[in-house]
């Protein structure tokens, strides 16, 4: 195997144009899949490139580099905004998982299941990847294509996230549901985002479901209708199944399309009731 491990992203692109990869950082996803297969014949570590490391906030909002492991950003003092993230980034496989992968692998490796993705999506994340022909951002909906495909062109790496300023007062929340609570992989899997509005009804609200689709979805329908809507709103168990068109559901060894459709909906409004009490809407 020829290994590298260039100490700055300049180096690693200069490697990257020779051949080398696959690029990795805490190989939590490249190791399992490989299985019985033999190693690739190049790999190119990241890990030694500082500058695609920790959080960072800005008047424009927060960066966070590629590098960034799950066990950072769930202990990162972000803003109530971002807890959703946070306790995503809690259920990412085991404390080990979390103390190697990154948030720059969870997203290139591009899983429909990948737990990161529908907090980001209510956070509006936007991805920076940088190439030979210099950098670009697009946004986190446009960089995943679908199941384990992304927008990275040849020669391209994943260098940052990038996260406007919340909406005023907005509290976020994640609900995951697998076959147990921990250590697994999503049956569905639901983010919300819900920030205060006049007279105490619910103001920006965002919902986005994982595990669901080929690719994490929002679901504009749902958050179209909640948007001035009274909180109670969030009581009615009936509240998000006409809003699930953007979702794919598919059979597979965790469950069938019809149980994952029943279950999205009713995670969904729990992870907005959820949001929406520590935003102060509900008692």
């Amino acid at each position: 195997m020829a290994y590298a491990a260039p100490a700055t992203l300049e180096d690693a692109l200069a490697l990257m144009r020779e051949g080398a990869g696959p690029a990795i950082a805490g190989g939590t996803d490249l190791y399992p899949a490989l299985g019985e297969r033999p190693a690739p014949a190049r790999l190119l570590d990241l890990t030694e490139i500082a500058a695609l490391r920790g959080v960072a906030e800005g008047p424009e909002g927060w960066r966070i580099g590629a590098l960034t492991t799950w066990a950072e950003i769930a202990a990162h003092p972000f803003p109530p905004a971002f807890e959703g993230l946070r306790a995503a980034a809690r259920m990412v496989g085991s404390v080990q998982i979390q103390n190697a992968g990154t948030i720059g692998g969870n997203l290139c490796t591009a899983s429909p299941a990948a737990d990161g993705v529908p907090p980001l999506l209510t956070l509006d994340a936007e991805v920076e990847v940088a190439g030979a022909e210099g950098a670009r951002r697009l946004p986190l909906s446009e960089f995943l294509t679908g199941p384990r495909r992304t927008a990275l062109r040849p020669g391209e790496l994943l260098v940052a996230v990038h996260i406007p300023p919340p909406p005023e007062a907005a509290a976020g929340a994640f609900v995951k549901l697998g076959a147990r609570a921990h250590l697994v992989i999503s049956i569905a899997m639901a983010a919300a985002l819900v920030a205060p509005g006049a007279d105490g009804r619910i103001g920006a609200v965002r919902v986005a479901v994982g595990a669901c689709s080929p690719v994490a979805a929002r679901l504009p329908g749902l958050e179209a209708a909640l948007a001035g809507a009274e909180p109670g709103a969030l009581d009615n168990p009936a509240l998000a199944a006409p809003h699930l068109g953007p979702l794919a559901p598919i059979d597979d060894m965790r469950a069938d399309a019809a149980y994952r459709r029943a279950a999205a909906a009713e995670i969904a409004r729990r992870a907005l009731r959820e949001a929406a009490a520590d935003a102060g809407l509900i008692p």
